[in-house]
């Protein structure tokens, strides 16, 4: 489980490093938000594919050594002793946006970060819309499903069916 300060100190220590990064996920739905909206068992973050290995070399040194899920070019999921996870979402493009290389040859495009909140602090994140795009194809979770909701009631993004509340 990751809190608002374990992501604070990520998001420094890859800009330290000199590796962009957006917040993604669940994260990223509660920092458009602007406030934790549940417990979240990993961070996903949206990373250059030129500075993935700057991304990952720093996140090494600060303890994220297991390698839980290698999907790349599509993904990358390491963790540290702690049980913090991080996913992170290579993208080809610059700090503007880019393309993240899909497991069936096609690609996903994520646009230029927004801004949203953290801890009180404005932090980098993907915008409404494209975290509507991340969870479609799959058949949603509780999880996903509130996720969508919160988001709509705070941002009005649009939802497809999926994702409408029942009566």
């Amino acid at each position: 489980m990751l809190n608002e300060s374990d992501v604070l100190e990520v998001l420094d220590l890859l800009k330290s490093a000199g590796a962009a990064a957006w917040v993604d996920g669940g994260w990223g739905v509660d920092a458009l938000i602007g406030e934790v909206t549940r417990t979240h068992a990993d961070l996903d973050l949206v990373v250059l594919l030129d500075q993935l290995d700057v991304a990952r070399d720093a996140l090494f040194e600060a303890g994220f050594t297991q390698v839980l899920r290698d999907w790349l070019p599509t993904a990358l999921a390491i963790g540290d002793s702690a049980g913090r996870e991080i996913d992170l979402h290579p993208v080809l493009g610059s700090s503007e946006g880019g393309e993240q290389f899909l497991p069936d040859g096609e690609r996903f495009h994520y646009p230029a970060p927004v801004t949203g909140t953290i801890g009180g602090r404005r932090v980098p994140c993907v915008d409404a819309a494209t975290q509507v795009r991340c969870h479609l194809g799959y058949e949603p979770t509780d999880k996903d499903r509130q996720d969508m909701a919160r988001l709509h009631a705070s941002t009005g993004v649009e939802l497809p069916l999926d994702y409408m509340p029942t009566p």
